[in-house]
């Protein structure tokens, strides 16, 4: 009985979710309990956990073909839902990202998340294209930055950053070449490493051309991929300009979070604290200073795991980390399994996913990544959030039982 239930769902990757939903749930109660505005944040997710449980199932029952028929549809609902919030949404911590229906507040831009991921996917494995050729990777960038340009304009560089990043690997997973890949990629790497002073870029740059040695291509092509990779840099350096004040303090505080202490670089100071005083085994449940003094504002969102830092320690941070990665490696299982190719790149998707927002936000909690406002999959309080990654688990699971399936 035990064998047939799991070969047609996944005990462990469910399990993981659901303990991961469970610790966000004692997360939240601790860190809202005594606060005067969020005391009823609470009962409010666990509301949105009984509905991301029936969208779970939902996702999981609906036949397997529909995804990838209805893709198209999804993705154009989801440009429709960001071009709606642009002109109808509400403004919260600067950016117009919300769009409200009564007393429910939602983020578009977390379901179009669902909707690129399965467009893009269609697309690439249509025919199974020729991921290499030059117009079919222009197509497919540019499926993946309509709604990238869309989001920017609210503006919301967090999530830009995370559609970004699923267009990227989804089309490297579908065959692109390391070359291409390495064109695509590095301008990225270039920005970024900008952000660290003209040391940094020119020993990148030096990187680059060891690179482009490496790949021996002609002088033309060599020469034009560098030139290209340093106009980013200075490209990005023009824009920051244009960038809001609050974006621009976010990065100023990444590289030295002690240039604003008491402003932008407060939250990642006072989370580093909260996880560094929570010790081996931690100081007990709702018994954080950090949490229950409210040091850090809203701490239930995007700095959830200062909570769990801090009052179950450093075997409660362990064992939420492992659950994460149980699912992780589960996901990876479940693409070597499935023999659909639509099916595996909707997969690496959803992985892709769920891998930036966890990497970002702990980075986000221990100082080594920017603020950039994006919530811990599964445990941070938010409807939209936890109803998208719940509906994407559903998905996976959906995959998982007809793995076997060729369509």
């Amino acid at each position: 009985m035990f064998q047939k239930i799991e070969d047609r769902f996944d005990l462990s990757l469910f399990i993981a979710v659901i303990l991961l939903t469970g610790i966000g749930l004692v997360a939240i109660y601790s860190s809202t309990y005594n606060h005067p505005t969020a005391s009823g944040n609470f009962t409010k997710q666990v509301y949105w956990v009984i509905f991301s449980l029936i969208a779970f199932f939902l996702f999981y029952f609906l036949p397997h073909k529909s995804f990838r028929y209805l893709s198209a549809y999804f993705y154009a609902g989801s440009l429709l839902m960001l071009i709606g919030v642009i002109v109808f949404g509400k403004v919260v911590y600067g950016a117009k990202s919300w769009v409200s229906l009564g007393p429910v507040g939602f983020q578009p831009s977390e379901f179009a998340k669902i909707g690129l991921i399965l467009f893009l996917a269609y697309w690439l494995s249509y025919k199974r294209r020729n991921i290499n050729n030059v117009k079919d990777v222009g197509v497919a960038l540019l499926i993946g930055f309509v709604p990238v340009a869309l989001i920017l304009m609210q503006p919301d560089l967090g999530t830009a950053i995370v559609f970004a990043l699923i267009t990227f690997v989804m089309i490297f997973w579908a065959g692109l070449n390391l070359f291409a890949f390495f064109v695509v990629v590095s301008p990225a790497v270039v920005v970024f490493v900008s952000l660290f002073g003209l040391t940094a870029l020119i020993i990148t740059l030096i990187l680059i051309i060891l690179a482009l040695i490496f790949f021996k291509r002609d002088l033309f092509t060599s020469i034009t991929i560098f030139v290209y990779n340093l106009a980013s840099a200075f490209i990005f350096d023009y824009l920051v300009k244009y960038l809001k004040p609050h974006q621009q303090k976010r990065i100023e505080t990444f590289i030295n979070p002690y240039a604003d202490p008491l402003g932008a670089g407060y939250n990642a100071l006072q989370a580093k604290v909260a996880i560094g005083s929570g010790g081996l085994f931690g100081k007990g449940f709702m018994q954080g200073s950090q949490t229950q003094l409210r040091f850090i504002p809203e701490q239930w969102t995007d700095f959830i795991f200062c909570v769990i830092g801090e009052e179950f320690g450093f075997w409660g941070s362990i064992i939420t980390l492992a659950l994460f990665f149980i699912i992780f490696l589960r996901i990876l299982n479940i693409v070597n399994s499935v023999k659909d190719h639509y099916s595996r790149l909707v997969l690496i998707g959803i992985l892709t996913m769920i891998f930036v927002h966890f990497s970002i936000n702990i980075g986000m909690n221990l100082g080594i990544t920017p603020v950039i406002g994006l919530p811990l999959p599964f445990i941070s309080y938010g409807g939209s959030s936890l109803l998208v990654n719940m509906a994407s688990m559903g998905l996976v699971m959906n995959i998982y039982k007809n793995r076997r399936l060729y369509t």
